[in-house]
């Protein structure tokens, strides 16, 4: 709770892909809230009422879950909600003049986010797709299996797209961006 926290303070497409971790594990553990308070929350170390805390936190968003329709894939309205966010952000940037280096590194992915939506899910919106690469490949990392060069030097342009709309949704956030 308090990482997810964090990130989206930071880094917002750094908190998607956590929150989506956070999904996997809960589905890992079967949806079960009082499972994840005994085996999981515990591996955090935290004091007493943060673990509570933490617990509570899990359990609410397992339930979510359910009532979503999301136990067994697809994301939680909450994260498709900060996903739809940033989508609106992406168009605006590529309209405005005043973003040139976005677009450019957009140009730069697109035959990249062309290429992964012919083997994936085309009904998920670009950026989606871009966030879906950085999260396969972080599973495949944690996995220890086999990144290849043609999927790291992807993976570079994409997260260097995703670095400069962060960027863009910090300043917006402050107030500081112009469309």
């Amino acid at each position: 709770m308090r990482i997810a926290k964090e990130l989206k303070e930071r880094n917002v497409c750094e908190y998607l892909l956590y929150m989506w971790q956070v999904e996997d594990t809960i589905r890992a553990y079967g949806l079960d809230a009082e499972r994840m308070a005994r085996e999981y929350v515990p591996r955090f170390g935290l004091p007493e009422q943060e673990a509570r805390d933490e617990a509570q936190w899990y359990e609410d968003l397992a339930r979510m879950m359910r009532e979503e329709g999301v136990e067994k894939r697809g994301h939680l309205q909450i994260n498709r909600g900060t996903l739809s966010l940033l989508d609106d952000l992406h168009a605006e940037l590529l309209r405005s003049t005043k973003h040139p280096f976005y677009a450019a590194a957009y140009y730069k992915a697109l035959p990249f986010i062309v290429e992964l939506r012919a083997r994936g899910d085309k009904d998920v919106s670009e950026l989606e797709t871009c966030l879906s690469c950085v999260y396969g490949v972080m599973v495949l990392k944690m996995q220890h299996r086999e990144v290849s060069e043609e999927t790291k030097s992807a993976l570079g342009v994409i997260t260097h797209l995703l670095a400069l709309l962060t960027d863009a949704y910090q300043k917006e956030r402050k107030g500081e961006l112009e469309l």
